[in-house]
């Protein structure tokens, strides 16, 4: 009896981080519930499981509290599966001068293993790096590798976790260092021109994330996503966005940023690629990301090696291909986006978080 009691509310608590998980509010205890999905899941199969073993009164009732949170959820991520149509088409060989391949790192700023990154940077070749919490010390190692082959940098080092360095072998255009919501998260904003002279927007960007020790609230986190894909909405050329953006890919605010931007998530119809905890194997999913316009195909996509940061390094190679911009599938706003989105950036500026550090 025990067993069953102590089975059914089990079951009962993930009904109910699954119901938080839909609540429109934006307290970080109820947005958290976005994240594990897969875990909640999981837990919930488990459980249906072992209700097998539990008195049979209240197998039901117990089974169809589960059978309800594995529907949920399921239905949240099937689209980051490859069970799901893929939302970006693939590369076709010889794409060459119209590729850029990209690899995004989280280093941790207490890290000191810069050379298990710079390795992996050496093997792997990309055209752009983006390091993200990366102070003064990791900016000096950067520099040392990495200055002669990828020769323009932009370099925000900070103290703060909030710190960014990117390198590129590829000529970069009009670049400019934002501080979009909050006066300590920069963003580095700006274009990058490709082999074929062809001159590509792109964003990068760290908002803060919903923790306690962090930020009480998703606000502003939320509000810097919409705002950048407000402006990739307005210049509507080719564009990539990339970086740690503190949100899975299966979230109410990233979902909304691909429509109101119609960005394209690379995951999407793949698998989940997840990079964030690089620590914990059964506390993982996808916090880094790389978001494009419909005017690019994927030559490949693949998660590295540990470096000893809590976020796995990711790459992608992405090719400008405007050609084959129908045969992608585009997102397209819902009614109510347009308004919510301005309506949260609105909020986030009126109400600037007060920060004790």
């Amino acid at each position: 009896m025990i067993f069953s009691w102590i089975l059914l509310g089990a079951s009962i608590l993930l009904l109910a981080a699954t119901v938080l998980g839909k609540v429109p509010l934006h307290d970080w205890w109820v947005r958290a519930c976005e994240f594990p999905r897969v875990q909640i899941l999981s837990l919930a199969g488990l459980c249906a499981a072992l209700t097998f073993f539990s008195d049979p009164a209240w197998q039901l009732t117990t089974l169809a509290i589960c059978v309800i949170v594995i529907a949920v959820q399921g239905w949240h991520i099937l689209p980051w599966t490859p069970l799901y149509p893929v939302q970006m088409q693939k590369a076709e060989q010889g794409d060459g001068d119209h590729c850029i391949t990209l690899l995004i790192s989280n280093v941790l700023t207490p890290n000191r293993n810069a050379e298990a990154l710079i390795s992996q940077v050496h093997e792997t070749q990309p055209d752009l790096i983006l390091t993200l919490e990366s102070d003064d010390w990791w900016e000096k190692q950067l520099d040392t590798a990495l200055e002669n082959d990828w020769p323009h940098s932009v370099k925000v080092p900070q103290d703060n976790l909030y710190g960014m360095h990117l390198y590129s072998r590829m000529p970069l255009h009009d670049v400019s260092v934002k501080r979009l919501i909050q006066d300590d998260i920069p963003s580095i904003h700006g274009k990058i021109e490709l082999r074929n002279g062809e001159q590509i927007y792109f964003h990068a960007v760290h908002p803060r994330p919903p923790a306690p020790n962090e930020s009480e609230s998703t606000l502003w986190r939320d509000a810097e996503l919409l705002l950048v894909s407000k402006q990739i909405e307005e210049h509507g050329g080719p564009a990539l966005l990339f970086g740690d953006l503190n949100d899975v890919a299966w979230s109410r605010t990233t979902r909304m940023f691909c429509r109101v931007s119609g960005m394209l998530d690379l995951r999407r119809g793949r698998g989940m690629y997840s990079t964030f905890n690089a620590d914990y194997r059964l506390l993982r999913w996808p916090l880094d990301h790389i978001f494009t316009s419909e005017h690019f195909t994927l030559g490949g996509m693949r998660r590295l090696k540990h470096i000893g940061s809590d976020h796995f390094p990711i790459i992608a190679t992405l090719c400008y291909r405007p050609s084959r911009a129908e045969e992608n599938d585009k997102p397209e706003t819902e009614e109510g986006d347009e308004e919510h989105a301005k309506e949260t950036i609105k909020e986030a500026k009126a109400n600037p978080e007060e920060r004790d550090d």
